[in-house]
C-alpha cells in the first residue's frame, strides 16, 4: 500500500463532490449568490493551509467510514444542509465516478492528470473569488515547483516517482474501491457500466503515451539486434496518443478523465447492485474493533482540526439540498438502503485550539482497543460524543 495515495484520493473525490453539488444547485434553482457561496465555502475549507499540511503527510488510507466523515464535514461547511440519504447518494456518486476514472487511466501516472482536471474545474468555480483562487493555485504550484509553502510539496511527493511507484498508488486506490459496485444511471445509459455495477473496460482509443499500438511482436538476438517481426490481430481499435498531457500550472491535459460529466444537467440516480447487497459479512468485519482504531481517530482529529469551518454570519438562512428528484424519492432511499451499507458517519469536533487538541490527544492516547464481540460497537460513538463535549 502506498503512503502517497491520500492527497490524490481526497482532491479527486472533492472535485467530483463539487461537480455534483453544482449540478444539483442549478437543478433546484437555488439563487446564484447562495450557490456561489456554498461552492466558495467548501473550496475554501478544502484548500485550507493547515488542512493541506496534514493531508500531505505520508500516511496509509483509512476506512471508507473515516473518509466519509471528512466529506460529511466538508459538505456542511456552508449554509447548505444534506440529510443522510442525500449525503449517502452524494458519496456514492463521488466514489463511483473516481473509481471509473482510475480504471480507465491509460497509465498509472495519468491519475495525476485526472487530479489536474479536477483542480482546473475547481478554479473555474471560483474565478470571481481571488482569495480562494490563490489557495487553489498553491496546490498547482505544489505539483510543479520544488519550492512551495506546504510541508510536503506534491512535486517532491510525486515528481520523481517511478512508473512502478505510480502503479502502487493506482493499486492502492483500486483496493479502496474494490467492493463498491453501485450502479449509476448515467454510466448505465452510456453503457460504461454493467447491470451488476461493474465497469466496462474499452478495447479502443489512444494507447498510453510513449507506447505503440498493439499488433507487432519484435524478436531480438543475444546482441540486441532485431531479427524478426510478427504481426497479430489485437481485436481492438487503438490509435497512438497524440501527445502527452501537460503537468504545468496551465496546460492542455489531453486526458478528459476527471472533467465535469454533469455539465449537460443530466439526472443521475444510484442503485445497489446485487454484488453490493451481499457485502454484509465483509462490512461487519470492517466495523469490528481493530488495531487501527486509535490511528483512525487521530487521523480524523488531525484532518478536522485543520478545517476552519466558518459559521454563517448575519441573517442569511440556510437551505436543504436534495440529491434526489423529489423528497419522496429521498425518503424512500433512506428506508430501502441496506443497513450494512450505511457509512455510519462519525460525529467528531476537533478545533484548532491547542489546549483542546492536547486534551483530545490525551484521551485518544488512553484509548485501548481489544478484540471484543460486536456488542461494544457503540463505544466508539460514546467516545466521539465525549469529544464533542470538549
Amino acid at each position: 500500500m502506498s503512503v502517497r495515495t491520500l492527497p490524490l484520493l481526497f482532491l479527486n473525490l472533492g472535485g467530483e463532490m463539487l461537480y455534483i453539488l453544482d449540478q444539483r444547485l442549478r437543478a433546484q434553482n437555488i439563487p446564484g449568490d447562495k450557490a456561489r457561496k456554498v461552492l466558495h465555502d467548501i473550496i475554501s475549507t478544502m484548500f485550507n493551509r493547515k488542512f493541506m499540511e496534514e493531508l500531505f503527510k505520508p500516511q496509509e488510507l483509512y476506512s471508507k467510514k473515516a473518509l466519509r466523515t471528512v466529506y460529511d464535514r466538508l459538505a456542511h461547511a456552508s449554509i447548505m444542509r444534506l440529510n443522510q440519504a442525500s449525503m449517502d447518494k452524494l458519496y456514492d456518486l463521488m466514489t463511483m465516478a473516481f473509481k471509473h476514472q482510475v480504471l480507465l487511466c491509460p497509465r498509472p501516472k495519468d491519475v495525476l492528470l485526472v487530479t489536474f482536471n479536477h483542480l482546473d474545474a475547481i478554479k473555474g468555480f471560483i474565478q470571481d473569488s481571488p482569495a480562494i483562487l490563490h489557495q487553489v493555485e498553491e496546490i498547482f504550484r505544489q505539483l510543479t515547483e520544488v519550492k512551495c509553502f506546504f510541508l510536503l510539496c506534491l512535486w517532491q511527493t510525486y515528481g520523481g516517482l517511478s512508473a512502478g511507484e505510480f502503479q502502487l498508488i493506482r493499486q492502492t486506490l483500486l483496493t479502496f474501491f474494490q467492493d463498491l459496485h453501485i450502479r449509476v444511471s448515467l454510466f448505465l445509459k452510456d453503457k460504461v457500466q454493467n447491470s451488476n455495477g461493474r465497469f466496462v473496460l474499452p478495447v479502443s482509443g489512444p494507447v498510453p503515451w510513449g507506447t505503440e499500438v498493439p499488433g507487432l511482436i519484435r524478436m531480438f538476438d543475444s546482441k540486441g539486434k532485431e531479427v524478426k517481426k510478427v504481426e497479430f490481430k489485437h481485436g481492438g481499435n487503438y490509435v497512438t496518443a497524440p501527445k502527452e498531457g501537460s503537468f504545468e500550472l496551465y496546460g492542455d491535459r489531453v486526458l478528459k478523465l476527471g472533467t465535469n460529466m454533469y455539465s449537460m444537467n443530466r439526472p443521475v440516480e444510484t442503485h445497489m447492485s446485487g454484488a453490493s447487497k451481499n457485502l454484509a459479512p465483509r462490512t461487519q468485519e470492517n466495523i469490528a474493533p481493530n488495531p487501527l482504531a486509535k490511528e483512525e481517530l487521530n487521523f480524523l482529529a488531525r484532518l478536522m482540526g485543520g478545517m476552519e469551518i466558518k459559521k454563517p454570519s448575519g441573517p442569511e438562512p440556510g437551505f436543504r439540498l436534495n440529491l434526489f428528484t423529489t423528497d419522496e424519492e429521498e425518503e424512500q432511499a433512506a428506508l430501502t438502503r441496506p443497513e450494512e451499507l450505511s457509512y455510519e458517519v462519525i460525529n467528531i469536533q476537533a478545533t484548532q485550539d491547542q489546549q483542546r487538541n492536547e486534551e483530545l490527544a490525551r484521551i485518544m492516547g488512553e484509548l485501548e482497543v481489544t478484540d471484543q464481540p460486536r456488542q461494544s460497537a457503540s463505544k466508539g460513538d460514546d467516545l466521539l460524543a465525549m469529544m464533542d463535549g470538549l
